[in-house]
């Protein structure tokens, strides 16, 4: 008995990983075919993550309308797309369009221009974000606007501009790429934090409204989108229960992971995706249901004063 259990076992894995592998290659191929011939519309296509959603769509066959405000850099991503693209998949032209969220007056002007090039528009990401980084009250109101504008204004006047069109439809999909701040607010980070929780509230209030017209209302909060080439230090940290909080919340995700869980969003139509790792997952637990607990680790954490921010 215990030899063929011993012969049993390798066969066993090989067939598990056999079908974990049939399932990858599925799940992948399904994703292309989510958003195959697909009007996607990504906003700040050229920061980190929006150039890794504008290859995750290209790749997968959406025509593309990417939006940015540096046209010298859109160029750049529309040549760095054509020139990876597999010339035996078919795959569209992007299209390119400058775009600067926290300006709400060109707004309108750029959906028409999008609903006038295609005639409607399938999915939108709004990936658009700004930040600072600043104790409250050296922060200027003026500065104040300029986040809400490009962090929640400008997000929902395109979403308002484009709506009416998925309604009349009946079909289409909005993803918020939001953040954990949007759940709850860190130190020196308070206009960065309202703008998240802001938008997060109109989303969540969207979803219901426009379910009856089968249009999907998706938000993907990630903790911190770190840059390519950062990654999380190795040192001596000191041990406090803020200090081990902010080290773990502040690692962040690349930004390749989160534009594939941007891809598995819109495939899978999901509502709502909070990716981090178990100690923010806990915070927002924590300040759900332990609010004083939550505030005084915090508070303790606030002793460096930091510089007059800029922007991010």
């Amino acid at each position: 008995m215990g030899v063929m259990a011993m012969l049993l076992l390798p066969l066993l894995l090989l067939g598990i990983s056999g079908l974990l592998f049939i399932y990858q290659e599925v799940s992948r191929l399904w994703s292309k075919s989510a958003v195959q011939n697909k009007v996607v519309v990504i906003t700040d296509a050229i920061s980190g993550l929006g150039k890794e959603c504008a290859r995750v769509f290209h790749t997968g066959g959406a025509r593309l309308v990417l939006c940015g405000k540096n046209w010298e850099r859109l160029e750049n991503l529309y040549d760095a797309l054509i020139s990876v693209a597999d010339p035996s998949k078919q795959t569209f032209t992007p299209k390119l369009v400058l775009l600067d969220l926290s300006d709400i007056s060109c707004v309108p002007d750029v959906a028409k221009e999008v609903l006038d090039c295609y005639g409607c528009v399938d999915i939108l990401i709004n990936n658009a974000s700004m930040k600072v980084k600043g104790p409250a009250h050296k922060i200027s109101l003026e500065l104040d606007k300029k986040i809400m504008d490009a962090n929640y204004f400008g997000p929902i006047t395109l979403t308002k501009a484009l709506l009416p069109n998925m309604i009349s439809r009946r079909t289409g999909q909005i993803v918020l790429v939001n953040n954990i701040q949007g759940k709850f607010g860190i130190p020196f980070h308070t206009a960065y934090a309202a703008s998240k929780h802001a938008a997060l509230g109109f989303f969540d209030c969207l979803r219901a409204e426009v379910e009856e017209y089968d249009v999907v209302i998706s938000t993907v909060s990630p903790t911190f989108i770190r840059s390519y080439h950062v990654y999380p230090e190795q040192g001596n940290w000191e041990a406090s229960i803020w200090k081990f909080f902010f080290r773990k919340l502040t690692y962040g995700v690349h930004p390749v992971e989160v534009a594939e869980e941007v891809m598995r969003t819109v495939r899978r139509k999901k509502q709502e995706v909070f990716m981090a790792n178990p100690i923010p997952k806990a915070a927002v637990y924590v300040r759900t249901f332990f609010p004083e607990f939550f505030f005084a680790v915090v508070a303790c954490g606030v002793k460096e004063k930091l510089n007059v921010p800029e922007e991010g």
